[in-house]
């Protein structure tokens, strides 16, 4: 049970959360000689703001709130996926680790565009 917590029934957030999870433990494991610590401090924060994101829209007290926040999370998916393919161009990711996680984006970034539908047409 998640108490008041709605988002964590999400699809989408709990989809989200793995998708962070699985960007923080390539992260620890980065192929890298060199600490690109600017670029590994950016994949997290925006791998783990998307699901943050659809928490605090849920959170939010109207509708269009929602939606905004819901964008947001795109966006950051989009950002995460940007970052993701730098990695894998430098060899620091493998091309199956980045095909996972687009494959994995592509289904959190339908199922945000299924909830904005849905929300906006009750408003």
């Amino acid at each position: 049970m998640n108490g008041d917590f709605g988002f964590k029934e999400l699809k989408v957030w709990q989809k989200s959360i793995e998708f962070a999870d699985v960007v923080l433990d390539l992260v620890e494991n980065l192929n890298s000689s060199l600490k690109h610590y600017r670029l590994v401090e950016q994949i997290e924060a925006c791998s783990v703001s998307i699901s943050a994101n659809i928490a605090e829209g849920k959170g939010r007290e109207s509708k269009k709130e929602y939606i905004r926040f819901l964008y947001i999370a795109r966006g950051s998916l989009y950002e995460s996926i940007s970052i993701l393919t730098l990695f894998e161009k430098r060899k620091w990711i493998s091309k199956e680790v980045l095909e996972n996680l687009e494959k994995l984006g592509v289904e959190i970034a339908s199922m945000l565009k299924g909830l904005i539908n849905a929300i906006a047409k009750t408003l």
